[in-house]
């Protein structure tokens, strides 16, 4: 049993209560090298990074319900099905399809800030169709992380946010479905995005004028700018936020440190109610990045998955008092 779940005694999830956070997303294996060493068949994906992070802030803000929704296959190891369900992690929106899980293979070279593609096997993600089980429909958060948006829609439609509906994207839908993608934008009130996709989205180099060009573009409430190593900033109606990044010497694996951050800001939103403030975007913006960089000083998620509560508030509270 995980230490998370022994710390804060959770019991297994009760049907006919809430759903605190929905997230749908990829359950894939990952094979990664980068200057410090490699990993091979990593449990990884968007909705397993997003999904850890959402359940250790989860057990911090009292919240007990978080579900993911998504598909592997066979070949899918009993012992990553126990360490999903162990933090704490409802698992019955996750298919099992005949097959082999979705993998991605990809390598970091020089400062690390993007990966470079070897391989991508979708495998039984290729003919993925989110079901959301009538338990997780009416969620306090929805969180759809990088799919297709088309798949995004979809979720959308089975899962109505009691509070709000929030997405991630990359540069490919941006690329091979764009108009798709803006027609789901409109639709939730938080969409997390990098700099870069910004950029190609406004047609702008402009970082701060292309982010007012896609909030006027798509409409929504909040849009949050993740910029690697040189930290986020979240435009919230009139309001600016900007942070730096943690700062840490030992970057290791930058992957799913994003999802991290998109997971971490879904925990704490649904620990709130009525409409968004700007501080607490703020607080949550500061979870996220103190989070991810746990995420970045290991292979996979083993740094994310071993952060204790005692190391999590030592760094946040180091972070806060480098923001003073």
């Amino acid at each position: 049993m995980s230490t998370w779940m022994k710390r804060k005694g959770q019991v297994p999830f009760s049907a006919g209560l809430t759903m605190d956070v929905l997230i749908v997303g990829s359950i894939a294996y990952d094979s990664v090298a980068s200057p410090i060493g490699h990993v091979n068949d990593a449990l990884g994906g968007s909705a397993t990074y997003a999904g850890l992070a959402c359940s250790f802030h989860a057990k911090r803000l009292s919240l007990e319900h978080v579900g993911l929704v998504g598909v592997v296959g066979e070949d899918f190891a009993e012992k990553d099905r126990t360490l999903l369900s162990d933090c704490g992690l409802d698992l019955r929106g996750i298919e099992t399809a005949a097959g082999e899980t979705f993998r991605w293979k990809g390598s970091y070279h020089g400062t690390m800030a993007e990966a470079q593609t070897h391989e991508t096997h979708l495998n039984v993600f290729e003919h993925f169709e989110p079901k959301v089980p009538v338990s997780h429909q009416s969620p306090q958060i929805t969180f759809c992380a990088n799919l297709h948006p088309a798949l995004q829609a979809s979720v959308l439609q089975q899962a109505i946010p009691q509070r709000l509906s929030m997405l991630d994207t990359m540069n490919l839908w941006i690329d091979i479905a764009l108009d798709s993608l803006i027609e789901v934008m409109e639709k939730v009130d938080l969409v997390i995005i990098n700099d870069g996709e910004v950029r190609m989205l406004a047609d702008d180099e402009n970082l701060i004028r292309a982010a007012r060009k896609v909030i006027e573009m798509i409409g929504v409430q909040t849009l949050i700018v993740k910029r690697g190593e040189h930290g986020v900033i979240a435009f919230h109606g009139s309001d600016i936020i900007s942070l730096p990044a943690f700062p840490t010497e030992k970057v290791v694996d930058p992957t799913g440190c994003g999802d991290t951050f998109a997971g971490s800001i879904a925990a704490h939103l649904a620990s709130g109610t009525g409409a968004l403030s700007r501080d607490e975007l703020r607080q949550a913006l500061l979870a996220a990045t103190v989070s991810a960089s746990f995420t970045l000083e290991s292979f996979g998620i083993e740094g994310l998955h071993s952060m204790t509560e005692e190391q999590y508030n030592q760094r946040l509270s180091m972070f806060r008092q480098m923001l003073n």
